[in-house]
């Protein structure tokens, strides 16, 4: 199984922003068949270095996290909806 994390850092940190990211995050699950499990956070504690989301992702294979990217719902709906909020992503992608 092949782990996809995400943290983001939204421009705005706004309830409205956040949640709007948290949903549009969260419509991926059972809208591309290769996604196996979806998990969203809200970070809680809310410290300098913390970012303001994370998702995590889990996938059968390193091909099926590779066709996630290029998914049209993933690369041509939530990215460019994200893009329009984030000011920062990290990511790690690790077998678990």
């Amino acid at each position: 199984m092949i782990t996809h994390i995400v943290f983001f850092k939204l421009t705005e940190p706004s309830p409205s922003n956040m949640s709007a990211v948290r949903e549009i995050l969260s419509s991926m699950q059972g809208a591309i068949p290769q996604l196996r499990q979806l998990e969203v956070g809200v970070d809680l504690i809310r410290s300098e270095r913390s970012y303001d989301l994370a998702l995590v992702t889990r996938f059968d294979s390193i091909e099926d996290l590779q066709d996630y990217q290029v998914h049209p719902y993933h690369a041509e709906t939530v990215v460019p909806f994200i893009k329009q909020l984030a000011k920062s992503t990290v990511t790690v992608d690790y077998e678990s």
